[in-house]
């Protein structure tokens, strides 16, 4: 290890300590959400947030809650808890998680100076994201998600590529 602010991992060799902030700060955000303190939310997301979403229409959950659409019982209904939060590419943030057989989902956020500035949800999707730093760069990320039967590969399957 070169610098001793980065932290060495098996499948994303050195994340540095930026990082690490970044995957704090999403943290934080589901910790928020979790416990209804949407003040703290507020703060953690920029008022220009952009917003993409892939998935089914029914699905809207992150968006619902974010936006005050969802009342407590909806809420109390689906609740996102992160499986795995991994950094990739600096800014970006990926986060996966499943509730029982019926949903699988995948949020990518960017994380620009300590604010979330913008946000992908993939929902009931296999997703692999690859991240492609220039065109004569030969280093590239990649990222796959971790579904807990994957033999059964019953959802679609999407490829993201993360332009860094």
């Amino acid at each position: 290890m070169g610098n001793s602010m980065e932290v060495e991992n098996a499948e994303y060799p050195l994340i540095s300590e930026a990082e690490n902030q970044n995957k704090a700060i999403v943290r934080t955000l589901y910790e928020a959400m979790a416990s209804g303190d949407t003040r703290k939310a507020a703060g953690i997301i920029g008022g220009d947030l952009e917003w993409w979403f892939h998935g089914p229409q029914k699905c809207h959950h992150m968006m619902n809650m974010l936006t005050g659409k969802s009342s407590a019982a909806a809420a109390e209904d689906f609740k996102f808890e992160p499986r795995s939060v991994d950094a990739i590419g600096g800014e970006r943030v990926v986060v996966e998680g499943w509730e029982g057989a019926q949903a699988y989902w995948v949020h990518v956020w960017t994380v620009k100076d300590g604010v979330i500035t913008q946000f992908r949800e993939y929902f009931n999707t296999w997703l692999i994201v690859k991240e492609l730093r220039g065109v004569r760069s030969s280093k590239s990320t990649v990222w796959r998600s971790h579904p807990r039967d994957i033999a059964k590969r019953t959802l679609p399957g999407l490829v993201l590529a993360i332009d860094g």
